[in-house]
């Protein structure tokens, strides 16, 4: 299906978020690219609210130190410019690592290798997949028309359009996302990046969550479409706030109890293939700070790589002037 097809296809009505996608996946960024055709916009000088408290930690050993922070992958413009928090964290470092390396999320052929990886390798096709009550919801709220478009694609896809389409609606733009953020501050201060996993690892990430679990996203969507903007904004408030529980509640528990397996597939394994490659950057005799700019998803909870880094002995702090207390 044409980009362009997708765009009035998926965006002409509705838009969804599992609001935890704008936590755990770099690709959001592209997917907006290719869909929306947005262009690019500098994040804005001066900010209208305080800065966002950081969701930063130190992880050290006697040598050097790696500093994880937290990504949300779509963000607006009044969420600059940052904590001083990020700041300092970003100048100690010698080298910035994403999730991707940011060349490939401006890689031209991205957007088709996620089309074409978003039709249904057994020849089924979305009529066929969908049980008949979200069929007849998805008619209702898109039109036959639409939802005939949609045909060829698997319901991961359609959740992530419809991520991409509530987020826009609200403000939200890649160019402001985190990541993107920066990579360009990076890039401007020649400072070498790096990605823990590739554009093309991400794609078969997304593409493996198990059907009944796609299937279920776009039901929670069609029955409840209020509260798609609820969601996301109360997790980008979390973020904002740097409030762990909360975040933790909204993106990690929900998460896991809602759709365990995607759980599995999207945060723990790849937090898991993270972890050794974090600590190579820290072990031995090493010199050099480096900054990890994650989804926060990433960082929350038992499975995520701040606790698995403890838990391997390495000295933990959280980076928060702004917070009350030490978290």
């Amino acid at each position: 299906m044409k980009a362009t097809s997708m765009k009035s296809v998926l965006f002409g009505r509705h838009g969804k978020t599992l609001a935890a996608s704008l936590l755990g996946c770099a690709l959001l960024a592209p997917a907006v690219h290719a869909w929306t055709k947005t262009e690019a916009t500098p994040a804005p000088a001066v900010a209208a609210k305080a800065p966002p408290t950081p969701l930063l930690w130190k992880v050290s050993d006697r040598d050097n130190a790696i500093y994880l922070l937290g990504s949300f992958h779509l963000l607006k413009a009044d969420d600059y410019p940052l904590s001083t928090d990020v700041d300092r964290a970003f100048e100690r470092a010698g080298k910035v690592v994403f999730e991707v390396p940011p060349a490939e999320l401006t890689d031209p052929a991205l957007a088709l290798k996620m089309q074409q990886l978003a039709g249904y390798a057994d020849g089924r096709t979305l009529s066929q997949v969908l049980p008949p009550d979200v069929r007849e919801k998805m008619a209702q709220v898109l039109g036959a028309e639409r939802l005939a478009q949609l045909d060829p694609i698997e319901p991961w896809f359609i959740s992530l359009g419809l991520v991409i389409g509530v987020s826009q609606q609200l403000g939200f733009s890649p160019e402001y996302g985190l990541d993107m953020h920066l990579a360009r501050r990076a890039a401007a201060a020649n400072k070498p990046v790096s990605g823990l996993e590739t554009a093309d690892e991400q794609l078969r990430v997304l593409d493996a969550s198990p059907m009944d679990e796609q299937v279920q996203g776009l039901r929670d969507y069609f029955t409840k479409p209020g509260e798609v903007p609820r969601q996301l904004n109360d997790t980008h408030v979390a973020w904002r706030n740097g409030d762990v529980k909360r975040l933790s509640a909204l993106a990690v528990d929900d998460v896991r109890k809602e759709t365990p397996r995607t759980y599995r597939i999207l945060n723990v394994e790849r937090n898991n293939a993270w972890v050794p490659q974090l600590r190579q950057m820290l072990d031995g005799s090493r010199k050099g700070d480096v900054l990890v700019v994650v989804g926060a998803m990433h960082l929350l909870g038992a499975d995520g790589v701040v606790e698995q880094l403890r838990a391997k002995g390495y000295k933990v702090e959280r980076i928060c002037s702004a917070c009350r207390a030490p978290k």
